[in-house]
């Protein structure tokens, strides 16, 4: 079984963006999962509004990478597939219904986060992108 996700990997100070869903105790890189036939950044833009309340502009756009991993909590077999993204926004960052939380997290945080956005991590921190 995969999870199709896709993630806004925004880095500010050496500090990467991540958010908690309401009623989880688990961090995530923001984003979700496609819905029907969206593209990756029509998903994206959609999720990213959707939690954090600001408009990404997909003009600037630009795939970062995709990370597929298991993990704890999910079905056996399970794997999640996110491609990642940067990209420009617009507006002022707030956690909106779905978001308990937003944390700027450094490489020191990673374990405070599922196995596949730990992938993300490390290759963010050999890039020197993340503190």
């Amino acid at each position: 079984m995969l999870i199709d996700t896709v993630a806004w990997v925004r880095i500010e100070g050496g500090r990467i963006l991540c958010a908690r869903p309401r009623g989880k105790g688990v961090f995530y890189i923001p984003g979700g999962k496609r819905e029907g036939a969206e593209t990756d950044l029509q998903t994206l833009v959609r999720e990213i509004e959707e939690e954090l309340t600001v408009l990404l502009d997909p003009e600037t756009a630009v795939h970062t990478g995709t990370y597929e991993a298991g993990g704890p909590g999910l079905p056996d077999g399970a794997v999640v597939r996110m491609a990642c993204y940067t990209a420009e926004y617009r507006g002022e960052l707030l956690p909106s219904s779905e978001i308990e939380e937003m944390a700027w997290f450094s490489y020191a945080d990673r374990e405070r986060v599922p196995p596949v956005d730990q992938l993300l991590f490390d290759d963010l921190r050999a890039a020197g992108a993340l503190r």
